[in-house]
C-alpha cells in the first residue's frame, strides 16, 4: 500500500466507541447517553491534527456500525486512516465513562477486539514513512500477547523506520496487574526516545515518589516527561530538568487530559519550542480537555497559544 499523504506523525493503538452521559452526570443518574469515539493513541492523532499537524493511525476495527463510526470521526477530523484493518471477524470495542466530579470511572468491554488481534503483521514502514514519531502507548502491550510483540517491535526494533519513539506509560490496572506491568512497562520505556508518565502511576509501578527518582529509573529515554496531575510536569532532557506549572481550570471530567497534554508537548517539539514552553502547550492542550465530555477537545487558535507562550515568558 502506498499513497501520497505523508504524515508527520503516526500513532498506534486501539480506539472504541465511547458511552458518556450528556452532562458529566453519573451513568445510574442518567439513562442518556451519548455515542464518543476515544482511544489513548488516536486522540494523540486529533489533537496534533487539530493542532495543524499531519496525523496517521494504525490501527484495527470491527466491521460493525462502531467501527464505521470510529474511522467516519477521525476522518472528519483530519487523521488519516488509510492503514486501518478492518477484521470481519472480530467487533470493535466499547467503553463506558461514569464520571462523579473530578474522579471519572472507565468501564471497558474490549476483550476480544478486533484491535486486541493485532500483532507484527499489521505493521509496514510503508505506514510510517517519513514520520517524525510514532506514537504509542502501555496499553497496548496490555491487550494480548500478539499485541506486546507488536509493542516490541515498534519501540526495540523500530520495524517502523527512524522515526522517534513516543511512549506514553499509561498503566491501566484494569488490564494488567502491577506485578506484570511494572517490570514490562520500564523495559518498553527505557528503550523510547521520548516517555511520558504521571508521577502517581510511576509511584504504583515501580515505587519512585519524585520526578528525579523516576529519572534514575530510566536515565535511557532522550526526553521524559513526569506529569503531577494538576501541580505541573518535568521535563527532563540533555539540557537538564524543566519544570511548568500545570493551569487551573474548572474541571468537568479529567479523563483524555493525558493524551492532551502529550499531543501538546510534542506539537511544542516538533515546532522547536525550549522544554518549559513545550510543557505549557501540553498544560494549554489538557486544561480543555478537562472540561469537556469527550476525549479529544478542540485546539487554541495559533494566536492564542502565541499569546499563552508569551505570556508565560515575560512573567520571568
Amino acid at each position: 500500500m502506498t499513497d501520497g499523504y505523508a504524515p508527520e506523525v503516526v500513532c498506534l493503538g486501539e480506539t472504541m466507541v465511547m458511552l458518556v452521559t450528556g452532562n458529566a452526570r453519573p451513568i445510574a443518574a442518567d439513562s442518556r447517553l451519548v455515542l464518543r469515539v476515544g482511544g489513548a493513541e488516536s486522540n494523540v492523532a486529533v489533537s496534533l491534527a487539530r493542532l495543524g499537524h499531519r496525523t496517521r493511525w494504525v490501527s484495527a476495527v470491527g466491521k460493525d456500525p462502531f467501527g464505521r463510526i470510529i474511522l467516519d470521526e477521525l476522518t472528519d477530523a483530519g487523521v488519516d486512516v488509510s492503514w486501518v484493518t478492518t477484521d470481519d471477524a472480530a467487533s470493535t470495542g466499547l467503553y463506558a465513562k461514569d464520571p462523579h466530579g473530578e474522579s471519572t470511572r472507565v468501564y471497558y468491554y474490549r476483550g476480544g477486539s478486533a484491535a486486541s488481534r493485532m500483532d507484527v503483521t499489521h505493521l509496514n514502514p510503508l505506514s510510517a514513512q517519513g514520520a517524525r514519531v510514532v506514537h504509542i502507548s502501555g496499553i497496548t502491550p496490555a491487550l494480548s500477547e500478539d499485541c506486546r510483540g507488536l509493542t516490541h517491535a515498534v519501540v526495540g526494533d523500530r520495524v517502523l523506520g527512524p522515526a522517534a519513539v513516543s511512549f506514553d506509560v499509561n498503566y491501566r490496572p484494569g488490564l494488567w496487574p502491577v506485578s506484570e506491568a511494572a517490570d514490562e512497562l520500564a523495559v518498553i520505556a527505557r528503550q523510547a526516545d521520548i516517555v511520558f508518565v504521571g508521577r502517581d502511576e510511576a509511584e504504583t509501578l515501580w515505587g519512585t515518589a519524585s520526578p528525579e527518582a523516576v529519572r534514575a529509573l530510566l536515565p535511557e529515554p532522550r526526553t521524559l516527561v513526569v506529569k503531577d496531575g494538576a501541580t505541573g510536569a518535568t521535563a527532563f532532557g540533555p539540557d537538564g530538568a524543566s519544570w511548568a506549572d500545570a493551569l487551573r481550570v474548572n474541571v468537568v471530567e479529567p479523563v483524555g487530559a493525558g493524551d492532551a497534554f502529550a499531543a501538546g508537548w510534542l506539537s511544542g517539539w516538533m515546532r522547536g519550542l525550549d522544554s518549559e514552553r513545550a510543557l505549557r502547550l501540553g498544560h494549554l492542550m489538557a486544561s480543555r480537555a478537562v472540561q469537556i465530555v469527550g476525549d479529544c477537545p478542540q485546539a487554541p487558535t495559533q494566536d492564542e497559544i502565541r499569546r499563552h507562550l508569551d505570556l508565560e515568558q515575560e512573567k520571568r
